[in-house]
């Protein structure tokens, strides 16, 4: 019997200098970017752990390892379609995506709309079903001390 299934996914990087800031698929006007192998999309990053973990596939770090060259400085899109292509292998569709962003600077919520539609065209989905939030850390712990973003996702997939 198929059933529903639920992965979770988490990511986070600290800021760095001299790199793009880049959230959800979206280049976002900031002062620092986020240090990564790849181009440190956090909130991509931790939407690939959710749909891995649903899929029973692993992580991120095992199918996009950083001790590979060939993802040095690699868009966290191509990431999200090659799940979106082992999706397609499976009995299963993406049924929603909840993301919770964390970071003190910089505001989120007018990005949201454009990181909907860069997920959602990336996977093959509609954007109606993707949820992105905002939230601070209150300025608590690294996060809250503006050091870097963390991402929480949750994905439902369920049976085609």
């Amino acid at each position: 019997m198929i059933v529903p299934r639920i992965g979770v996914g988490y990511d986070s990087h600290r800021f760095i200098e001299g790199r793009p800031l880049i959230v959800g698929g979206v280049t976002i006007p900031y002062s620092s970017g986020l240090d990564g192998h790849s181009d440190a999309d956090v909130l991509s990053h931790a939407v690939v752990d959710a749909l891995l973990g649903a899929m029973a596939a692993g992580d991120i770090g095992t199918l996009f390892p950083n001790t590979d060259a060939d993802q040095k400085d690699r868009s966290s899109m191509e990431f999200l379609r090659e799940v979106r292509d082992l999706l397609s292998r499976s009995e299963y569709v993406v049924g929603n995506i909840d993301v919770v962003i964390i970071a003190e600077e910089p505001r989120m919520a007018p990005h949201v709309p454009a990181m909907r539609a860069a997920i959602a065209g990336a996977l093959g989905i509609e954007s109606e079903v993707i949820s992105i939030k905002g939230k601070t850390n209150e300025g608590m712990g690294a996060i809250g001390k503006g050091e870097g973003i963390a991402v929480h996702a949750v994905a439902l997939l369920l049976p085609a």
